[in-house]
């Protein structure tokens, strides 16, 4: 009887606790996937040619606002 008693707690114990870790909010949710994501996008459009001509045009529209003309 005791044997069986002590069975049954130790499995509902561990049967709660895998529970509680199932049903936690953050289970499925990396807080780093959302910085690969943008790291990624970053490089895939500083790779494109329309991403290098973007950021060639920022840089030279920030260099004529700082007087620095392009030439």
């Amino acid at each position: 009887m005791i044997d069986t008693f002590a069975l049954a707690l130790g499995h509902g114990l561990l049967a709660v606790a895998m529970m509680r870790l199932v049903l936690r909010e953050g289970l499925d949710v990396d807080p780093l996937l959302d910085d690969i994501k943008s790291e990624t996008s970053g490089n895939r459009k500083a790779a494109s040619a329309l991403g290098r001509n973007e950021a060639r045009r920022a840089r030279s529209e920030q260099g004529a606002e700082t007087g620095e003309g392009a030439q």
